[in-house]
């Protein structure tokens, strides 16, 4: 199949299976005989596992490890485990800072009148060139 029926059955852009290609992610395509990419039913199955390990959110890096890994029978299932929960952690420590910005936005958007003047204690803030952090729950309860 050409790289256009490749795309469609891995559901990967033609765009990023040459962008795969480029990076060693997969191997280059066999060409036709007029230069055309040519793809196998192995090689969608391969672009399917980078579609899902990508869904899942791991780097060019660590699916090329997954790869190895997928096409190694002699490998030990701890490897792939140790391989995914590292990812979970690094997902997790995300998820924190992404809760982290969010505080800070909301304390930030609370604070300011929203109206017509042009005052605002999020612009003061961005402005100010310090790190902004909403202060913890706790701290405003002693507060208040």
């Amino acid at each position: 199949m050409n790289i256009g029926q490749a795309a469609t059955a891995s559901g990967i852009s033609a765009k990023m299976i040459r962008y795969y290609e480029s990076v060693g992610l997969i191997p280059s395509a066999d060409r036709s005989t007029s230069g055309y990419r040519v793809y196998s039913r192995d090689d969608v199955h391969t672009l399917r596992f980078i579609r899902r390990a990508r869904d899942l959110g791991f780097s060019v890096e660590q699916i090329a490890a997954l790869l190895a890994l997928w096409q190694d029978r002699s490998r030990a299932s701890a490897d792939v485990k140790r391989l995914a929960l590292g990812h979970v952690e690094k997902l997790e420590a995300k998820r924190r800072e992404i809760d982290e910005m969010v505080a800070t936005l909301r304390y930030l958007a609370s604070h300011c009148q929203g109206n017509n003047r042009p005052g605002c204690p999020i612009i003061d803030e961005l402005a100010a060139g310090r790190e902004i952090t909403a202060p913890s729950p706790r701290r405003d309860r002693k507060a208040n």
